[in-house]
């Protein structure tokens, strides 16, 4: 009976994904592609506006959103949007990041805003002519206008997780930003007196890589991407140099660009031109100045030359350069 069961379980599940692929198929196929050269370039903005990635996630939340509401009723309509869509979006958002004790599955406040976005993705694909920035119901006629998303209803349902969640530590710990406070007490930590050689080179070189991400407001996976030839050394400007900065989360449009980091005699600890000459002492003469710009150091104080540092696992809501 059990193997029965299974069987029937596993053919109901290969329907209902069959029917959430034929309704995303059906709604990107109001949207033909075409081969000539201004589809072509189209297509490439699109591109710059959205990833393969992030759009293929996109999809994958769609169908877990469209596979939910289904199981509850199977004569539920995906693409049907009415007054009462903002609350199928909220049920979803709580089955996902409710508390594990109340039978949800508990994941964080990142999945709530992922979510959010990609059933935006899904409103704005079936309802293509739809304004983008507001949700309205026709108070005779029942018709609604804009996206779900947008509504007054999801709006205050997302203030409210989010202040729950901070009430867990969860928020405040995973989305809080390195301080100045921070960068003082982590420079008193990597050239603390008692240190070893091996740890005060090891420290420089960490140091100099958290210090640029928090002054050039990169992400640490894209900090650790820094090359040498990212570096630009103006001649006879003493005070300064440049970095160039290629594509990243938040520009991905392809064009690099260049910030100019600046000494800060004010404050020594937190001076991009006192960190760079710092590392180019621990490099010396031995370190090819190609590729990655931040190496590891190993346990003697030894440069290798071939193993960059990499972003390693979140720590305390930071994510720790190793």
């Amino acid at each position: 009976l059990s193997e029965e069961a299974l069987k029937l379980w596993l053919e109901e599940e290969d329907s209902l994904s069959d029917q959430i692929q034929a309704l995303i198929d059906e709604a990107t196929q109001d949207f033909p592609d075409e081969d000539d050269e201004v589809a072509k370039y189209a297509a490439q903005i699109a591109r710059e506006v959205i990833t393969d990635k992030t759009r293929g996630g996109h999809l994958r939340i769609v169908k877990a959103y469209i596979a939910f509401h289904m199981r509850k009723d199977s004569k539920w309509e995906a693409k049907q949007v009415s007054s009462a869509t903002p609350g199928h979006i909220t049920q979803f958002i709580i089955h996902k990041c409710g508390e594990k004790a109340e039978g949800c599955e508990g994941k964080k406040f990142a999945t709530a805003v992922s979510t959010r976005a990609a059933l935006t993705y899904w409103y704005r694909t079936i309802r293509p002519n739809e304004s983008v920035t507001e949700w309205r119901i026709n108070s005779k006629s029942g018709e609604c206008f804009g996206l779900p998303t947008r509504s007054r209803h999801v709006s205050e349902f997302m203030t409210g997780l989010e202040k729950t969640k901070a009430k867990t530590g969860e928020v405040s710990v995973s989305a809080r930003a390195l301080s100045l406070k921070d960068m003082h007490n982590l420079y008193d930590l990597c050239f603390r007196p008692n240190a070893t050689p091996a740890e005060m080179r090891w420290g420089m070189v960490r140091y100099t890589a958290y210090l640029f991400a928090w002054l050039l407001l990169l992400r640490f996976e894209e900090v650790v991407r820094l090359s040498f030839e990212s570096i630009n050394m103006i001649p006879g400007a003493r005070e300064s140099f440049e970095v160039q900065l290629s594509t990243r989360k938040s520009a991905q449009t392809g064009v690099g660009h260049a910030c100019t980091m600046w000494a800060n005699d004010l404050d020594p600890k937190i001076c991009p031109v006192r960190a760079l000459i710092r590392l180019a002492v621990v490099y010396g003469t031995t370190v090819n100045l190609t590729g990655a710009l931040f190496l590891k150091v190993n346990k003697h104080g030894a440069i290798l030359q071939d193993t960059p540092i990499v972003c390693g696992p979140e720590r305390f809501g930071v994510f720790v350069l190793t």
